[in-house]
């Protein structure tokens, strides 16, 4: 089941169709504040490394031409590298990232 902020990321990203293996991914959103209410300077964040799958491409053909489909879906939580993926800002200021499915680290289950 997809959260409602995969659900709206959807929304935004409704225009944008992956083609082949890529896979667009909204990156989690950093704590910025602790349970106890103490705001967490930026420079003190860690990294993110999670996101949320909003549109998936079609697959791609291995070696004999034969399709292989993407393994993950919309609305799967996904763990990320460091670095890596092409930065896709929509109109509505909303920043995703493609990735190759092969980037992608793991999926994350709950």
């Amino acid at each position: 089941m997809a959260s409602a902020v995969a659900q709206s990321a959807l929304a935004s990203a409704k225009r944008l169709v992956p083609l082949f293996d890529r896979v667009l991914i909204q990156r989690a959103e950093a704590v910025t504040k602790t349970k106890g209410g103490i705001v967490i300077p930026e420079k003190a964040q860690g990294k993110v490394l999670t996101g949320t799958v909003v549109a998936v491409g079609p697959g791609s053909r291995n070696s004999d031409g034969q399709h292989v489909p993407v393994s993950v879906k919309v609305g799967d939580q996904v763990l990320l590298p460091e670095y890596g993926g092409t930065k896709v800002e929509l109109s509505e200021n909303k920043e995703f990232q493609l990735f190759r499915e092969s980037d992608i680290l793991a999926k994350i289950e709950s």
